[in-house]
């Protein structure tokens, strides 16, 4: 066994080439020769820490962040059990991976109830140490997302909190806060779903591996969306409370209908409705906030959706236009109206967006009344009366158009038409 002084924490040095940083894994073992092969192992795929003896293991931990650990449970001085609880209290998201020649049921249970996500038995092969690493690894990540997301919520709620919203909500008679409430909703809704999808799967388990791991990071990753949705629509308000307008970017409008996909396919309005959204045949963007582009896709989408109980057929579809549109033959009437067709940007390339359903039609006594504030046909409870409403006002702001024809008992379509920019 080497002496302390010998073992010190060994650092393998980063590659130089360009790219995100390595992780890092932490070898604590008191024999030479494990060390050494666990070195040449993974010395390519990670930052490596290595440790003789559980107090140098423990100085390291202290400063370097850590993923995950490799620890022989029997070593002299400090056992590998004591070096687990010790590093779970210094970095708690640490996964640690326990080697042991000598298994026993005690052992491996008290190092699984400290918290080691796997063990391994003396001598090991490559390629199980090296899985058993990457699923460390990987749980690692999950876990740092989660507290990433959870920072993020904190920092946003604590923002709203310094803005005196209840007071600015008071000044506007509600209509802020009413609106935050149905714009978040829809995010909230798809997390909600999405975390109910991870515990039905995940259950008890007390391990995730292949698909359960898959399933778990994808879910994860577009959770991290959602709350980044709900991050941007708190902003977006906190933004209009303060009169600065919001910032618009070039935005990819498949991208988009990718996303509006994923968010109504899980959404509990979709139920046994046919949901068909098609590409935009050429590259196209708008400038325009992403996030609003989303909520305009998604108020008109939903409405579609519940139009009827019945099962019925909603297509989102878009086209781009390469002359202007004749908004001349937009009128107001009781199967038709338009809306912003003085201040639309009618220059060419135009995107124009279609959400069509097959359901009752819309009446014409709800045809006039339709982008009134607080106006509703669902059940009370059931329906804010604000989601055309913020159609309106996103729209306005992009400068866009609002064309809807509908006949009863032929379905309805609302016709988006949007300035655009095609890349070559």
């Amino acid at each position: 066994m080497l002496s302390p002084s010998t073992s010190a924490g060994i650092s393998e040095p980063a590659l130089a080439e360009a790219g995100p940083p390595r992780a890092t894994l932490l070898i604590v073992d008191d024999e030479e020769g494990p060390r050494q092969s666990l070195r040449v192992v993974f010395k390519e795929d990670y930052n490596l820490l290595i440790a003789g003896d559980g107090p140098r293991a423990l100085e390291l931990a202290r400063q370097n962040k850590i993923n995950a650990a490799v620890v022989d449970i029997r070593m002299t001085g400090m056992t590998g059990t004591e070096v687990l609880e010790k590093l779970k209290a210094i970095q708690p998201s640490v996964e640690v991976i326990m080697l042991t020649a000598y298994e026993t049921v005690d052992t491996i249970r008290r190092a699984l109830r400290l918290g080691a996500c796997d063990y391994l038995n003396k001598p090991f092969d490559i390629a199980t140490i090296r899985k058993a690493v990457a699923t460390a690894m990987e749980r690692h990540s999950l876990t740092d997302e989660i507290h990433s997301n959870n920072e993020k919520l904190q920092a946003l709620q604590a923002e709203l909190h310094n803005q005196k919203l209840q007071e600015e909500i008071a000044r506007t008679r509600g209509e802020i806060y009413a609106s935050i409430i149905h714009d978040i909703n829809g995010p909230l809704t798809i997390i909600s779903g999405f975390i109910q999808i991870i515990n039905q799967r995940v259950g008890d388990s007390k391990r995730l591996e292949g698909e359960d791991l898959e399933m778990v990071k994808d879910r994860l990753r577009r959770i991290t969306r959602q709350v980044s949705n709900c991050i941007d629509i708190s902003h977006r308000y906190l933004n209009f409370m303060r009169q600065q307008g919001s910032t618009a970017s070039w935005v990819s409008v498949n991208q988009i209908l990718d996303d509006l996909r994923e968010l109504l396919n899980v959404h509990p309005s979709k139920g046994s409705n046919r949901l068909k959204i098609q590409a935009v045949a050429e590259n196209i963007e708008l400038q325009i906030n992403g996030t609003d582009l989303i909520q305009i896709l998604l108020n008109l989408a939903i409405n579609a959706l519940q139009s009827t109980p019945a099962p019925h057929a909603v297509d989102v579809a878009g086209k781009v236009l390469h002359a202007p549109v004749d908004t001349a033959q937009f009128h107001d009437g009781p199967h038709e109206r338009s809306l912003n067709a003085d201040g639309f940007k009618n220059a060419v390339p135009i995107l124009h967006l279609s959400v069509w359903d097959d359901g009752p039609g819309i009446p014409p006594e709800v045809m006039a009344k339709l982008f009134k504030p607080y106006f509703t046909t669902k059940p009370p409870g059931k329906g804010t009366g604000l989601g055309l409403a913020i159609v309106q006002r996103l729209l306005k702001e992009a400068r866009g158009c609002l064309h809807i024809q509908s006949q009863p008992g032929q379905g309805t379509r609302f016709n988006i038409y949007l300035p655009a920019f095609v890349k070559r």
